[in-house]
C-alpha cells in the first residue's frame, strides 16, 4: 500500500544557452529523476541579447512560469542555467551546479554564499570554472580533469563518458537524497569527479 503522505519530490531540470534538454548530462539527469519517482520540470528557452544581458533576471523570470508557485526539492542546471543559483540561494533549494559561469558577479557571489547542499562541477579546461574566486564556500567543489565547458575531454570520445558519468552519479546522490527525505530510502554515496 502507498503511503498517502508520500509526496512525490520535484526536480528543475535548467538548460544552458546551447546546451539543452536532450544534450547528454540534462537527458540523463531527467532519466535518473524519473526512475527514481521524482517529478521534472524542464523549462525550454532561446537565449537571445536580452538573455544574455542579464541571465539571472531571464532564469528568474522562466522559473516563475514553470514552477507555478510550486517550489522544487532540488535543481540541476547547465551553465547559462546556473543563474538561477542566487534564487536557490535565497529559496534554500539545493542543487548540482554543472558548469557554472564564474565569470559572473551573481552567479560567483551566489556559489560563495551556498552552503553543503550545493554541489558544482567544472572542468579544468573550462576557462569559466573558476573555483579559486568563491573560495570560502562551503558548496563541494569538483573539478574535472581534462574536462571542458560541457564536460567533455575534447577528442576522447571514451574519457568523455566516463566522465560525464562520474558527473551524473552526483546527481544521482543528490536525487537520492531528496527522495530519501520524502520517503525513507537510503542512498549511497557518489564515486568518480575529485574535490
Amino acid at each position: 500500500m502507498e503511503n498517502p503522505l508520500r509526496r512525490t519530490p520535484l526536480v528543475l531540470v535548467l538548460a544552458g544557452a546551447g546546451y539543452g534538454q536532450q544534450a547528454p548530462l540534462l537527458w540523463w539527469t531527467d532519466a535518473i529523476a524519473r526512475q527514481a519517482g521524482c517529478e521534472v520540470v524542464a523549462p525550454r528557452w532561446v537565449v537571445d541579447d536580452v538573455a544574455e544581458a542579464d541571465p539571472v533576471r531571464f532564469v528568474q523570470q522562466a522559473l516563475t512560469t514553470a514552477l507555478a508557485g510550486r517550489r522544487p526539492d532540488l535543481v540541476v542546471a547547465k551553465s547559462f542555467g546556473c543563474a538561477a543559483l542566487p534564487w536557490a540561494i535565497d529559496a534554500s533549494v539545493p542543487g548540482v551546479w554543472l558548469t557554472p559561469v564564474l565569470t559572473h558577479e551573481a552567479v560567483r557571489a551566489a556559489l560563495a554564499a551556498a552552503d553543503d547542499a550545493h554541489t558544482a562541477l567544472g572542468g579544468s579546461a573550462d576557462p569559466v570554472w573558476r573555483p579559486e574566486l568563491v573560495r570560502g564556500t562551503r558548496a563541494r567543489l569538483q573539478t574535472v580533469d581534462r574536462a571542458d565547458h560541457r564536460l567533455e575531454v575534447p577528442g576522447d570520445w571514451k574519457a568523455s563518458q566516463r566522465l560525464q558519468a562520474e558527473a551524473l552519479a552526483v546527481v544521482e546522490h543528490a536525487v537520492r537524497a531528496v527522495t530519501r527525505e520524502t520517503d525513507g530510502r537510503l542512498g549511497s554515496a557518489p564515486t568518480g569527479c575529485r574535490r
